[in-house]
Protein backbone atom coordinates (compact mmCIF):
# COMPACT_ATOMS: atom_id res chain seq x y z
CA UNK A 1 0.00 0.00 0.00
CA UNK A 2 1.36 2.97 -1.34
CA UNK A 3 1.52 6.55 1.26
CA UNK A 4 0.02 9.64 0.60
CA UNK A 5 2.21 12.48 -0.86
CA UNK A 6 3.54 14.91 2.28
CA UNK A 7 2.54 18.15 1.28
CA UNK A 8 4.37 21.07 1.94
CA UNK A 9 2.52 23.95 4.02
CA UNK A 10 1.60 26.90 1.81
CA UNK A 11 3.48 29.30 4.18
CA UNK A 12 6.24 29.35 6.18
CA UNK A 13 7.25 31.54 9.11
CA UNK A 14 10.22 32.41 10.83
CA UNK A 15 10.32 34.65 13.45
CA UNK A 16 14.22 36.68 14.39
CA UNK A 17 13.20 39.04 17.64
CA UNK A 18 10.56 41.30 16.81
CA UNK A 19 10.22 40.50 12.97
CA UNK A 20 8.08 37.45 11.33
CA UNK A 21 8.76 36.57 8.00
CA UNK A 22 6.21 35.10 5.89
CA UNK A 23 7.06 33.34 2.91
CA UNK A 24 4.22 31.76 -0.11
CA UNK A 25 5.66 28.15 -0.66
CA UNK A 26 4.03 26.89 -3.42
CA UNK A 27 6.99 27.37 -5.82
CA UNK A 28 6.73 24.84 -8.18
CA UNK A 29 3.27 26.83 -8.89
CA UNK A 30 4.51 29.98 -8.76
CA UNK A 31 2.91 30.69 -5.59
CA UNK A 32 -0.79 31.82 -6.82
CA UNK A 33 -2.91 32.82 -3.64
CA UNK A 34 -6.39 31.89 -5.36
CA UNK A 35 -6.09 28.37 -2.96
CA UNK A 36 -8.30 28.15 0.04
CA UNK A 37 -5.69 26.78 1.47
CA UNK A 38 -3.19 29.70 0.52
CA UNK A 39 -6.11 31.74 1.35
CA UNK A 40 -6.58 30.47 4.97
CA UNK A 41 -3.12 29.94 5.51
CA UNK A 42 -1.87 33.49 5.18
CA UNK A 43 -4.94 35.25 7.13
CA UNK A 44 -4.36 32.28 10.09
CA UNK A 45 -0.82 33.63 10.45
CA UNK A 46 -1.05 37.63 9.81
CA UNK A 47 -3.93 37.24 12.29
CA UNK A 48 -2.42 35.96 15.13
CA UNK A 49 0.09 38.42 14.12
CA UNK A 50 -1.62 41.14 14.77
CA UNK A 51 -2.73 39.81 17.78
CA UNK A 52 0.88 39.49 19.25
CA UNK A 53 2.19 42.68 20.47
CA UNK A 54 5.79 41.39 20.56
CA UNK A 55 5.61 41.00 17.03
CA UNK A 56 6.46 44.55 15.73
CA UNK A 57 6.66 44.04 11.55
CA UNK A 58 6.44 41.07 8.91
CA UNK A 59 7.85 40.53 5.49
CA UNK A 60 5.75 38.69 2.86
CA UNK A 61 7.99 37.16 0.09
CA UNK A 62 7.66 34.46 -1.80
CA UNK A 63 9.96 30.71 -2.02
CA UNK A 64 11.73 30.16 -5.24
CA UNK A 65 11.47 32.38 -8.59
CA UNK A 66 8.47 34.29 -8.12
CA UNK A 67 6.94 36.19 -5.70
CA UNK A 68 3.25 35.06 -6.72
CA UNK A 69 1.57 34.35 -10.18
CA UNK A 70 -1.78 35.21 -8.55
CA UNK A 71 -4.62 33.49 -9.83
CA UNK A 72 -4.32 29.45 -10.62
CA UNK A 73 -4.72 29.13 -14.26
CA UNK A 74 -5.44 25.56 -13.99
CA UNK A 75 -8.53 26.26 -11.12
CA UNK A 76 -10.24 28.91 -14.08
CA UNK A 77 -11.02 26.15 -16.42
CA UNK A 78 -14.65 25.20 -15.64
CA UNK A 79 -16.04 22.68 -12.86
CA UNK A 80 -12.31 22.68 -12.11
CA UNK A 81 -13.09 22.98 -8.38
CA UNK A 82 -11.48 26.48 -7.76
CA UNK A 83 -13.55 29.93 -7.20
CA UNK A 84 -15.12 29.66 -10.61
CA UNK A 85 -18.56 27.67 -10.14
CA UNK A 86 -21.15 26.39 -12.70
CA UNK A 87 -23.50 29.13 -10.87
CA UNK A 88 -22.48 33.13 -11.14
CA UNK A 89 -24.13 33.22 -7.55
CA UNK A 90 -21.65 30.90 -6.17
CA UNK A 91 -18.68 31.79 -7.92
CA UNK A 92 -19.51 35.87 -5.78
CA UNK A 93 -19.39 33.72 -2.40
CA UNK A 94 -16.45 31.94 -3.86
CA UNK A 95 -14.52 35.31 -4.28
CA UNK A 96 -16.12 36.74 -0.82
CA UNK A 97 -15.56 33.37 1.31
CA UNK A 98 -11.92 32.86 -0.68
CA UNK A 99 -9.23 35.71 -1.78
CA UNK A 100 -11.52 38.70 -1.02
CA UNK A 101 -10.49 38.00 2.38
CA UNK A 102 -7.09 38.85 2.05
CA UNK A 103 -7.55 43.10 1.37
CA UNK A 104 -9.99 43.08 4.03
CA UNK A 105 -7.49 41.56 6.35
CA UNK A 106 -4.70 43.69 4.98
CA UNK A 107 -6.76 47.13 5.65
CA UNK A 108 -7.53 45.52 9.01
CA UNK A 109 -4.69 44.76 11.05
CA UNK A 110 -2.19 47.24 12.77
CA UNK A 111 0.87 45.20 11.85
CA UNK A 112 3.37 46.89 9.18
CA UNK A 113 4.06 44.32 6.28
CA UNK A 114 6.76 44.93 3.71
CA UNK A 115 6.49 43.29 0.20
CA UNK A 116 9.70 41.26 -0.55
CA UNK A 117 9.01 41.40 -4.50
CA UNK A 118 11.21 38.29 -5.16
CA UNK A 119 10.53 37.87 -8.76
CA UNK A 120 7.05 38.10 -10.81
CA UNK A 121 4.16 39.51 -9.35
CA UNK A 122 1.33 38.92 -11.50
CA UNK A 123 -2.55 39.60 -11.72
CA UNK A 124 -3.79 39.39 -8.03
CA UNK A 125 0.22 38.99 -6.91
CA UNK A 126 0.46 42.70 -7.71
CA UNK A 127 -2.79 43.36 -6.17
CA UNK A 128 -1.23 41.49 -2.94
CA UNK A 129 1.73 43.05 -2.76
CA UNK A 130 -0.32 46.36 -2.78
CA UNK A 131 -2.09 45.42 -0.02
CA UNK A 132 1.28 45.56 2.19
CA UNK A 133 2.52 48.98 3.43
CA UNK A 134 5.74 49.32 1.82
CA UNK A 135 7.05 47.87 -1.34
CA UNK A 136 10.83 46.67 -1.91
CA UNK A 137 11.63 45.00 -5.43
CA UNK A 138 14.47 42.58 -6.37
CA UNK A 139 16.07 43.38 -9.93
CA UNK A 140 14.18 40.70 -11.39
CA UNK A 141 10.95 41.36 -10.26
CA UNK A 142 8.35 42.35 -12.46
CA UNK A 143 4.93 43.21 -12.33
CA UNK A 144 1.78 43.50 -14.08
CA UNK A 145 -2.02 43.90 -13.58
CA UNK A 146 -2.83 41.51 -16.41
CA UNK A 147 -6.10 40.49 -15.56
CA UNK A 148 -7.73 42.13 -18.67
CA UNK A 149 -5.97 39.90 -20.85
CA UNK A 150 -7.94 37.01 -19.44
CA UNK A 151 -10.93 38.17 -19.83
CA UNK A 152 -11.19 38.95 -16.61
CA UNK A 153 -11.45 42.08 -14.23
CA UNK A 154 -9.25 42.21 -10.44
CA UNK A 155 -11.35 40.42 -8.13
CA UNK A 156 -9.26 41.34 -5.38
CA UNK A 157 -9.20 44.98 -5.00
CA UNK A 158 -6.97 45.82 -7.56
CA UNK A 159 -8.65 48.44 -8.63
CA UNK A 160 -9.12 50.36 -5.36
CA UNK A 161 -5.44 49.73 -4.30
CA UNK A 162 -3.20 50.29 -7.20
CA UNK A 163 -4.47 54.19 -7.99
CA UNK A 164 -4.07 55.24 -4.35
CA UNK A 165 -1.19 54.03 -4.75
CA UNK A 166 0.44 54.85 -8.24
CA UNK A 167 -2.11 57.30 -9.24
CA UNK A 168 -4.94 56.75 -11.26
CA UNK A 169 -3.98 57.46 -14.42
CA UNK A 170 -0.98 55.30 -14.09
CA UNK A 171 -3.36 52.66 -12.84
CA UNK A 172 -5.69 53.27 -15.32
CA UNK A 173 -2.27 52.36 -18.25
CA UNK A 174 -1.46 48.92 -16.11
CA UNK A 175 -4.86 47.86 -15.44
CA UNK A 176 -6.39 48.55 -19.26
CA UNK A 177 -3.43 47.40 -20.83
CA UNK A 178 -2.25 44.39 -19.07
CA UNK A 179 1.11 45.50 -19.41
CA UNK A 180 4.42 44.15 -17.51
CA UNK A 181 6.50 46.47 -16.08
CA UNK A 182 10.31 45.83 -14.76
CA UNK A 183 10.99 46.65 -11.43
CA UNK A 184 13.57 50.34 -12.42
CA UNK A 185 10.20 50.96 -13.76
CA UNK A 186 8.03 49.97 -10.79
CA UNK A 187 10.36 52.57 -8.83
CA UNK A 188 9.81 55.44 -11.24
CA UNK A 189 6.02 55.32 -10.76
CA UNK A 190 6.23 54.76 -7.12
CA UNK A 191 5.03 51.22 -7.01
CA UNK A 192 8.02 50.19 -5.02
CA UNK A 193 10.12 52.26 -2.58
CA UNK A 194 13.00 50.43 -3.44
CA UNK A 195 14.93 48.68 -6.03
CA UNK A 196 18.32 45.95 -4.89
CA UNK A 197 19.94 43.17 -6.07
CA UNK A 198 18.35 40.36 -6.32
CA UNK A 199 21.05 38.81 -3.91
CA UNK A 200 20.29 41.62 -1.03
CA UNK A 201 16.98 41.62 -1.45
CA UNK A 202 15.85 40.08 1.99
CA UNK A 203 19.02 41.83 3.61
CA UNK A 204 17.57 44.91 2.78
CA UNK A 205 14.05 43.96 3.56
CA UNK A 206 15.09 43.16 7.15
CA UNK A 207 17.44 46.04 7.56
CA UNK A 208 13.97 48.26 7.03
CA UNK A 209 11.85 45.71 9.30
CA UNK A 210 14.83 46.24 12.11
CA UNK A 211 14.57 50.29 11.35
CA UNK A 212 10.46 49.51 12.05
CA UNK A 213 11.27 47.47 15.06
CA UNK A 214 13.06 50.07 16.34
CA UNK A 215 10.36 52.24 17.00
CA UNK A 216 7.84 51.63 19.92
CA UNK A 217 5.45 49.17 18.75
CA UNK A 218 2.10 50.91 20.25
CA UNK A 219 3.49 54.26 18.02
CA UNK A 220 3.98 51.94 15.07
CA UNK A 221 1.02 49.83 15.35
CA UNK A 222 -1.26 53.08 15.39
CA UNK A 223 0.81 54.92 12.59
CA UNK A 224 -0.33 52.68 10.57
CA UNK A 225 -4.15 52.48 11.10
CA UNK A 226 -3.92 56.46 11.14
CA UNK A 227 -2.59 56.06 7.59
CA UNK A 228 -4.43 53.48 6.41
CA UNK A 229 -8.00 55.36 7.56
CA UNK A 230 -6.65 58.38 5.88
CA UNK A 231 -7.10 56.67 2.42
CA UNK A 232 -10.98 56.93 2.71
CA UNK A 233 -11.91 59.46 5.93
CA UNK A 234 -12.19 62.77 6.60
CA UNK A 235 -9.48 65.28 7.67
CA UNK A 236 -11.78 65.71 10.46
CA UNK A 237 -12.03 62.17 11.24
CA UNK A 238 -8.47 61.65 11.37
CA UNK A 239 -7.99 64.32 13.49
CA UNK A 240 -10.45 63.13 16.10
CA UNK A 241 -8.72 59.61 15.46
CA UNK A 242 -5.45 61.21 15.93
CA UNK A 243 -6.43 62.96 19.10
CA UNK A 244 -7.59 59.94 20.85
CA UNK A 245 -4.68 57.76 19.90
CA UNK A 246 -2.18 60.47 20.62
CA UNK A 247 -3.84 60.29 24.15
CA UNK A 248 -3.25 56.62 24.46
CA UNK A 249 0.72 57.24 23.07
CA UNK A 250 1.36 59.93 25.76
CA UNK A 251 0.11 57.17 28.29
CA UNK A 252 2.73 54.53 27.67
CA UNK A 253 6.14 54.53 29.17
CA UNK A 254 7.82 54.14 25.65
CA UNK A 255 7.22 57.75 25.36
CA UNK A 256 8.22 58.57 28.56
CA UNK A 257 11.83 57.16 27.50
CA UNK A 258 11.80 58.65 24.45
CA UNK A 259 11.90 62.37 26.28
CA UNK A 260 14.18 60.84 29.22
CA UNK A 261 16.63 59.42 26.13
CA UNK A 262 16.26 62.59 24.47
CA UNK A 263 17.12 65.21 27.21
CA UNK A 264 20.08 62.50 28.52
CA UNK A 265 21.39 61.86 25.00
CA UNK A 266 21.01 58.20 24.84
CA UNK A 267 19.41 56.26 22.70
CA UNK A 268 16.30 55.01 23.95
CA UNK A 269 15.82 50.85 25.47
CA UNK A 270 11.87 50.87 24.24
CA UNK A 271 10.14 47.91 26.15
CA UNK A 272 6.46 47.77 24.12
CA UNK A 273 4.96 49.66 27.72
Amino acid sequence: MSESPVLSPPVLTQRVGAVLTVTLNLPDRRNPISDPAMVDALCDVFEAADRDASIHVAILTGAGSAFSSGGDLNAMRPDAGGLRASLPAQTRRNYRAGIQRLPLLFQAIELPVIAAVNGPAIGAGLDLACMCDLRIAGQGARFAESFVKLGLVSGDGGAWLLPRIIGFSKASQLSLTGETIDAGEALRIGLVGDVVPNADLMTVARAQADAIAANPPHATRMTKRLLRAAQTAELSQILEMAGAMQALAHATADHDEAITAFFDRRPPHFKGD
